[in-house]
């Protein structure tokens, strides 16, 4: 097939479009011999950056590291976006080895491109190396609000969510401006440390056109929930007029947490059937589990058309709690009759 893909592409004068380019790259990487090289080569050498982008935003990690070892790529500031970016998208053990070895090997002019060592700290951040890249934000000169909001994520990540505060001052004194991610991201490190008063002086900080858009808006009741504030958090969820998924599973979410598993039950019913996704019926069954729900958890599995693994584990949870441990093994069963094995 990759041959005849091959055929086609020489033999025809196709329009070269993202899908183009993906179905002959797919090739290309499928036949590792001189002549998908060079097509390979050919083509990407004169494909629009915008194309070689969307190598990486189509979630195509593994092909773009496959073409980067497959075939002599030119290494320039795109190319090492683009595999850094990869590789921090898999964050396996062969994307480690080829994302360090990339990073170790760069030259220097490209270590103060302020693009590349933004991927390059994400990179590393994902690969939980936390070290080496706040070696690569120290190294960074030229640092923008993509760099700070890139480290302070990469601390959410890997439970280091206090340093964001610190990044946050140095922002200050660097006069650089935090933007509706730096926020969104400040205020995820605040769910993470439960801390109120960490809480309440972020959100003193926020400025009043950013802190009432609806993802803001959203990503507090979050917060609060994990802080165990659902006054304040239910205080958010009806300053919103148009509420959308992540709200709804947002306030769901905040009940189930804090035992509240009525309430969260009550708002899941509320919510309008086109809003509801696997998240919404994760969280109100948890809400459930956490409250010995089970009858009411039972109604709602019952209710859910199609059962992802990870709503059938929750279900599996609830059960397990109050030790109807028959009734969980069947569901285990049921599952196993047409998926793979189960694992607790």
């Amino acid at each position: 097939m990759f041959e005849k893909a091959l055929d086609l592409f020489e033999q025809i004068q196709l329009k070269l479009d993202n899908v183009t380019y993906i179905i002959v790259f797919n090739a290309c990487a499928g036949l590792p011999n001189d002549r998908a090289i060079k097509i390979g080569q050919k083509l990407l050498d004169k494909m629009p950056e915008d194309y070689r982008k969307d190598v990486v935003v189509n979630k195509m990690f593994e092909k773009a590291l496959d073409l980067f070892e497959q075939i002599q790529l030119k290494l320039d500031n795109v190319t090492y976006i683009i595999v850094f970016n990869a590789c921090a998208g898999l964050a396996n053990d062969r994307a480690i080895k080829i994302g360090q070895k990339l990073l170790d090997k760069m030259p220097e002019d490209y270590r103060k491109d302020v693009v590349v060592l933004n991927s390059a700290m994400h990179m590393s951040m994902k690969f939980g190396d936390i070290q080496n890249a706040e070696r690569i934000f120290r190294l960074n000169k030229t640092k923008d609000i993509i760099t700070y909001n890139a480290i302070m994520n990469g601390y959410n990540l890997n439970d280091e969510s206090s340093k964001c505060f610190k990044i946050l001052e140095e922002m200050s004194h660097e006069d650089i401006v935090p933007n509706e991610i730096t926020w969104n991201i400040l205020i995820g490190a605040c769910s993470q440390i439960g801390m109120i008063h960490r809480c309440e002086y972020i959100i003193d900080r926020i400025p009043l056109n950013i802190q009432n858009k609806r993802q803001i808006q959203n990503s507090l009741i979050d917060m609060w929930g994990k802080c165990g504030s659902v006054e304040k958090a239910q205080i958010a969820f009806k300053s919103i007029d148009d509420r959308d998924t992540v709200t709804y599973n947002a306030m769901i979410n905040a009940f189930g947490l804090n035992g509240m598993g009525s309430e969260a039950i009550q708002l899941y019913k509320q919510m309008p059937n086109h809003l509801r996704d696997e998240a919404s019926h994760i969280c109100v069954l948890n809400g459930c589990s956490h409250s010995g729900l089970v009858h009411e958890a039972r109604n709602i599995f019952d209710e859910i058309t199609f059962k992802t693994e990870k709503i059938i584990t929750i279900m599996i949870d609830s059960l397990s709690r109050l030790f109807l441990f028959d009734e969980a093994q069947k569901l285990i069963d049921n599952y196993e009759k047409t998926n793979k094995p189960y694992l607790i």
